[in-house]
């Protein structure tokens, strides 16, 4: 039994932030009845997104709606509120939370009381000062941006089959990512492939007409698959004409010419940013102890160090990796690591609020799998190589069986098995960016970006 009435608050709604609650509402499914438990999420999304699903439905192999999963109806023993977490005091325990009603009535953020805390805002896009990155440069973090990556990709293969300048079509042909990293390959992979299919339809443009360049700062890529697998992931992909320059930084992409560190300039109207990420600001808005780093200093119970009913996880947590046999060692901030903590998370707060011992999270790494493209791929698991066919049929079931909610699994399953039976969608729904600029024209308005001002290219 718990022994008073306590107000579980969790902040975010990613991983960490939906397993855990959905943890605490399954293990206190009678307190909650009881109405001695109360769980509040706080998340800027009503949905869940499965980020290693976004390359894929960037190449158009799974619809986006089942990339991520409704938190309503997951959580429906918790009280989901859409909103961003502006700062915490743990001193007081409370924390401002910016709704859309507060901002539509002008109000300041509502202040929201509780007695447990679980941080878990995630991580942003690591950014560096590059000129011209914040007006031309596309993330690859989020569904929306996924999908604005498709279309914007079709989007230049009409360009390019449509001008008889040579110099609008080479930079609508030209395709640069830079981060060497999961986000960054298989986003690349994955959309090369779906470009060279497309190019089918096209009666001018060939896929050796395209560019692609993939732009890494170190000496190697997907660092996270092991050395050797890293060295055959470049191979394959300069078979495959696809420009990897390691020991390489984007210097500058202003006026749209991606101008790089050993002198290369490529113009482009195409210029994708997968260079890490960072801890959520919200962190630096709080009075928690963090890092050097800037995340949160926990304990292996998953507890923050030095502050009593607080919890972190996920990429916003430094958490000690007691498998690791040396001092210091941390976690990896990763999907595999972050659903497994929030289990432990959410079965520590049920201890801590039932009185028990806390429990240690260990997890040893089970290995990688990288998805380059259909049917291309290239993985690690348990000390095993997979290449080709082999790993990207193992991306495939791993991710299935780890993707939310049986209904998900259902569909995804589904969307894969037609697509093998059926062609790819090539089609560009740029209207889905911008879907009042037809009408705003219509009432004699200006639509509020044109194929001409915009920096993305999308109309």
């Amino acid at each position: 039994m718990v022994k008073e009435r306590a107000r579980i608050l969790v902040v975010g709604g990613g991983y960490v932030g939906m397993y855990t609650a959905l943890r605490l509402q399954r293990k206190l499914k009678a307190e909650l009845r009881r109405g001695e438990v109360d769980i509040t999420v706080v998340t800027p999304d009503p949905y869940m997104t499965y980020q290693p699903f976004l390359p894929e439905a960037a190449a158009g192999s799974i619809s986006p709606r089942h990339v991520v999963v409704p938190l309503r109806r997951v959580l429906d023993r918790c009280h989901v509120v859409v909103g961003e977490v502006t700062s915490i005091d743990h001193a007081v325990r409370t924390a401002a939370v910016a709704t859309l009603a507060t901002a539509e009535e002008g109000r300041p953020p509502e202040l929201i009381g509780y007695d447990e805390l679980v941080l878990a805002p995630g991580s942003v896009s690591r950014t560096l000062p590059v000129p011209g990155l914040a007006e031309y440069g596309i993330g690859f973090k989020t569904v929306e941006e996924a999908i604005g990556l498709r279309n914007h990709v079709i989007e230049q293969m009409d360009i390019a089959s449509s001008t008889r300048d040579p110099a609008i079509r080479d930079a609508a042909l030209t395709f640069v990512f830079v981060g060497g990293g999961y986000a960054g390959v298989e986003a690349l992979g994955e959309l090369e492939d779906m470009a060279r299919y497309a190019a089918r339809s096209y009666h001018n443009v060939r896929p050796e007409d395209m560019k692609w360049i993939l732009v890494e700062a170190s000496d190697r890529i997907l660092p996270e698959v092991g050395e050797e697998m890293g060295r055959y992931t470049v191979t394959q992909l300069r078979r495959r004409n696809i420009q990897v320059l390691l020991d390489t930084r984007l210097e500058s992409c202003s006026g749209r010419v991606a101008v790089l560190s050993d002198g290369q300039r490529f113009p482009t109207r195409t210029l994708v940013w997968t260079a890490g990420v960072k801890p959520h600001p919200l962190l630096a808005a709080t009075d928690l102890p963090l890092t050097g780093r800037g995340r949160l200093k926990c304990t292996a119970e998953l507890t923050v160090d030095g502050a009593p009913h607080a919890w972190g996880a996920g990429d916003a947590a430094a958490v000690p990796d007691v498998t690791a046999g040396r001092p210091g060692a941390e976690t990896a901030p990763n999907a595999q690591h972050a659903v497994r903590q929030a289990g432990v998370l959410g079965d520590n707060i049920v201890h801590a609020l039932r009185g028990e011992p806390l429990r240690t999270y260990t997890h040893a790494n089970a290995g990688s799998v990288a998805s380059l493209g259909l049917h291309k791929g290239v993985a690690q698991v348990y000390g095993r190589k997979l290449k080709g066919y082999p790993a990207w049929f193992m991306h495939r079931v791993y991710h299935l069986s780890r993707v939310p909610t049986v209904n998900r699994k259902a569909r995804v399953l589904a969307e894969w098995t037609l697509a093998g039976l059926f062609k790819r969608e090539i089609v560009s729904l740029g209207s889905l960016e911008h879907p009042r600029a037809e009408f705003e024209l219509a009432a004699g308005g200006k639509p509020p970006h044109s194929p001409f001002d915009d920096p993305k290219g999308s109309t």
